[in-house]
């Protein structure tokens, strides 16, 4: 009955994948092959007649899965749009699904988008922002400037690797390594925009730098993140000072900038 249903259901998709070609053009969905990341040797990742758990599954992929194409992903978040979203609207967003097909196109459903990755890279090094482990960081000689510079580079590669809700930079206990403790409470349903201005990032990190003509000014440290997101350039500015009501003063962030906007 599943096999059936599943055979079904793949030519049903098989259908629709004309008509979303071109909404994949305007999605920017980056590499050609994806694998399957973040699920355990003895399961399996279904495969969904919709993007979200309440659709019926309809396949399943191994959990090695690799080749895979991406058709497209809901919701569509490309700059454009993303940069039109108030903040409650971005925080209401739900999880990402994403249309995938096998390579001999025998299979095809929507999974969660926090299970794949780019095909070609090792699990907790994914396409774009890890590249922040080897983007150029320029040290001063000042431990403090120096301490915040690695922090702020730290917490994009530390945003890469989480495929879990403990392991998130944005979430407790590790929000606590990177921000001040009075923020983190404003943070929920935030992430990728705070460190790309968007949902969906394509692209690399190119520069962690402290400010060329501040570095620091009153104990307030000034750390610019120079990116490269669908073509477009972006500095995000870090402000980060130490957190006295901790222990030590840690150096933490206690603010983000964008063109146009920052938090909090």
């Amino acid at each position: 009955m599943m096999r059936l249903f599943s055979s079904m259901g793949a030519a049903a998709l098989g259908l629709a994948f004309s008509a979303l070609t071109v909404q994949a053009e305007i999605d920017g969905h980056g590499p050609d092959a994806w694998r399957i990341t973040g699920v355990g040797a003895d399961d399996v990742l279904n495969m969904r007649m919709g993007p979200g758990t309440h659709y019926l599954v309809i396949d399943q992929l191994a959990p090695d899965a690799r080749k895979l194409e991406q058709i497209t992903c809901v919701p569509l978040l490309i700059p454009s749009i993303y940069h039109k979203l108030s903040d409650a609207q971005r925080a209401d967003l739900p999880p990402r699904w994403c249309l995938m097909r096998s390579s001999d196109f025998s299979k095809a459903g929507w999974v969660a988008q926090r299970f794949i990755m780019e095909d070609g890279l090792e699990d907790g090094a994914r396409e774009g922002p890890a590249a922040a482990t080897d983007a150029s960081l320029h040290a001063t000689g000042d431990p403090q400037i120096d301490g915040a510079a690695a922090l702020v580079m730290d917490l994009y590669a530390a945003f890469e690797r989480a495929n879990a809700r403990a392991d998130n930079p944005f979430m407790r206990p590790m929000a606590e390594r990177y921000f001040f403790a009075g923020v983190i409470s404003d943070m929920h349903g935030r992430g990728a925009d705070l460190l790309y201005d968007a949902q969906d990032f394509q692209g690399e990190v190119t520069r962690v730098a402290p400010d060329p003509d501040r570095p620091m000014l009153r104990g307030m440290i000034t750390i610019n993140a120079e990116i490269m997101n669908f073509g477009r350039t972006h500095t995000v500015v870090f402000r980060l000072r130490g957190d006295t009501a901790r222990p030590g003063a840690p150096i933490r962030i206690f603010r983000i900038e964008h063109d146009g906007w920052s938090f909090p």
